[in-house]
């Protein structure tokens, strides 16, 4: 793809580097951009580095939080015994749409993945055993995708919390094996959660 101007050039390989999109379509972006007021381009590459430089992770669940606190663990109305264990932040999203969960979250931050080199360490699992291990907590619900890897990361946090005889459930497998929280319907994924099915019963059926 030929260039006939640089700045052009280099604002159009930065955004095709987002994911989904390519040379082509970050070009029609770009050209967009140029015909819109300056003011409008101005708003979005401030938008950008805010959010960058000054969006943070809240110390309790590590939601994305514009304060060291999120909204949802500062929430006094929700139930704090109910704890909904999930691989990042757009599954929070997704759950909250449902209008189905009054619990908190623990955000892991990905699942265990070899092939990937994601192991337990990497991942937000020590905060979570320390929070029941000081708190206390009545229920852990898993919510990670029906894959290989959400049930082997499952099941090591299984392993890891069972010694503290706290009740531990599963999403109903309203959801297919294999689909991401994030592009289940609303209906589907809340009524996953209300009947969600014992944990070692899960383990059971597969």
């Amino acid at each position: 793809m030929e260039f006939s101007s640089k700045l052009l050039e280099k604002a159009v390989n930065e955004i095709a580097q987002l994911p989904g999109i390519g040379k082509r379509t970050a070009l029609r972006l770009v050209l967009h951009l140029l015909k819109q007021p300056v003011e409008q381009t101005h708003f979005l590459s401030q938008a950008l580095t805010s959010m960058r430089d000054e969006i943070k992770f809240c110390k309790s669940c590590h939601n994305i939080s514009d304060v060291e606190v999120c909204e949802i663990c500062n929430n006094q109305s929700r139930n704090h015994k109910i704890i909904c264990v999930v691989e990042d932040v757009r599954d929070v999203m997704a759950i909250e749409n449902t209008n189905q969960f009054k619990g908190i979250y623990h955000v892991l931050g990905g699942k265990i993945s070899p092939i990937d080199g994601v192991g337990p360490s990497q991942l937000n699992i020590i905060s979570l055993v320390e929070k029941i291990k000081l708190e206390i907590i009545e229920e852990i619900i898993f919510a990670l995708s029906s894959t290989m890897e959400g049930d082997t990361t499952n099941f090591y946090i299984y392993k890891q919390i069972k010694e503290y005889k706290i009740k531990m459930s599963t999403i109903a497998r309203g959801i297919a094996v294999g689909d991401e929280l994030e592009y289940a319907d609303e209906i589907t994924l809340g009524r996953s959660i209300l009947q969600r099915v014992p944990f070692e019963s899960s383990m059971q059926n597969n």
